[in-house]
């Protein structure tokens, strides 16, 4: 998968460009849909992610990238559940889950990309 960070705010996923969180379930990329998520604000100081929101569960790892600084809070529970379901789970920071995700073939990726933060 062709992925890159374009800097602070700004990544690109196979020639289009985001500036917002994006899911990529099997190579298809989609806004982060984080309402879910947006209860537990107060206590992170930031929406977190938890596996409330409809994450990409599909493969054998889900790659969460927790922005520029690796500010983004995940919660226990997504941790938990990726256990449940034989997921690992990894957490890098956005630029470093993008190196990740160009060694993969498109149908292989499952993650999470904060892109601020």
């Amino acid at each position: 998968m062709d992925a890159r960070w374009i800097g602070f705010g700004e990544i690109e996923i196979d020639g289009r460009r985001y500036d917002h969180d994006v899911v990529v379930d099997a190579g298809r990329a989609r806004k982060r849909r984080k309402h879910a998520s947006k209860a537990r604000r107060e206590e992170f100081g930031h929406t977190p992610l938890t596996a409330a929101e409809d994450l990409p569960w599909g493969g054998r790892r889900l790659v969460v990238g927790t922005g520029a600084h690796g500010s983004l809070p995940v919660t226990a529970d997504v941790f938990t559940e990726g256990e449940r379901r034989g997921v690992e789970v990894v957490t890098v920071t956005t630029p470093e889950a993008l190196a990740l995700l160009r060694d993969l073939e498109p149908g292989d990726v499952h993650a999470v990309l904060h892109v601020t933060c």
